[in-house]
């Protein structure tokens, strides 16, 4: 008996240990504890929206909590620091289109460095930029827009969020590829300068996911999006490039960084795990209601795209001459 009940033991255990995950049977190398995911803008917005969903879910693959931490100010240079003189290495943060690729530009210290201070972890998603007129603009396309400008240098304004801001940079790249002279207007923030489009105040500018609901209200008239293909949510808007400046791509975009020490593993881990995170189903269906659009790009292919994002702003910041308020 004695020696029946040891084999059922045996047995017993090693089916206990089939069903176990392999992670929690044995300790991981990375994490050891909680994640911090540092957001370098205040809460609400796009930010937001792709920070929180995939922290949740990379919970659920790394086997231990991340928390999503709001830090904003300077143009989201503050966080930046912070993150880059971390030495905890379990602190990440949300990298952006202005904090990798504008900021350097436009700032005459920084202080961090894109290149050397962080390790590029997964390129997550893009956000679009629409490009909205007043309706009493007697255009309803973006090739009649340009056309409208060219006769009317600097006779049209257009407003954005403030100096440097995404619809700023947006509306100069414009400008700069069709090559008009239209006024920019700053605003501190993206409520007013709505306000003021809505008003007949301004004639134009570009905005993300917050003049979606605007446009769909037939208030403001959308001439083109920023994507290289239309949006399933906007299929009667056609892309800038589709009206004849062909290459044309202008996103907001965010990616997961860790500072330079962050070790292999703990990048392989978070990469492994964003791209799982948006494949889920949940992640899928909050972009698509934001209109954000899913890329999971790894390492290596997210440090190349930084490069290149960083010359072709280079471009713009210095033709348009822009720096913070």
């Amino acid at each position: 008996m004695t020696s029946r009940r040891l084999t059922l033991q045996a047995g017993l255990a090693a089916a206990a240990s089939l069903s176990t995950p392999l992670w929690a049977q044995q300790p991981r190398p990375w994490p050891q504890r909680a994640v911090r995911f540092v957001v370098p803008f205040a809460p609400g917005g796009s930010s937001e929206i792709i920070a929180r969903a995939t922290a949740m879910e990379l919970t659920k693959s790394l086997g231990q909590s991340v928390y999503v931490e709001n830090k904003p100010g300077a143009a989201g240079n503050l966080a930046m620091q912070e993150v880059a003189r971390s030495d905890d290495q379990h602190t990440i943060i949300l990298g952006h289109i202005g904090t990798l690729a504008v900021n350097p530009w436009i700032f005459d210290r920084l202080p961090y460095d894109p290149a050397k201070d962080f390790r590029p972890v997964s390129l997550l998603a893009k956000v679009p930029s629409l490009y909205l007129v007043h309706p009493d603009l007697p255009v309803k396309n973006l090739r009649e827009f340009v056309d409208y400008a060219k006769k009317r240098p600097g006779q049209l304004n257009y407003g954005s969020a403030g100096n440097g801001s995404a619809g700023h940079l947006a509306m100069e790249y414009l400008k700069m590829v069709t090559e008009t002279f239209i006024v920019h207007v700053p605003y501190r923030g993206t409520g007013p300068q709505l306000t003021d489009l809505l008003a007949g105040r301004l004639q134009a500018a570009s905005v993300g996911r917050s003049g979606h609901p605007v446009r769909a209200t037939g208030r403001l008239r959308c001439i083109a999006t920023g994507t290289p293909q239309r949006l399933p949510q906007l299929p009667d808007v056609p892309t800038v490039a589709e009206q004849g400046w062909p290459g044309f791509e202008m996103t907001q975009w965010y990616g997961i960084l860790g500072p330079a020490n962050l070790p292999t593993v703990a990048v392989e881990a978070l990469a492994t795990g964003s791209v799982s995170a948006l494949r889920q189903s949940a992640t899928q269906e909050k972009f698509s209601t934001d209109a954000v659009i899913g890329v999971g790009a790894g390492p290596a292919e997210f440090a190349r795209f930084i490069e290149q994002e960083q010359k072709r702003w280079k471009a713009v910041v210095d033709r348009a001459k822009i720096k913070p308020d």
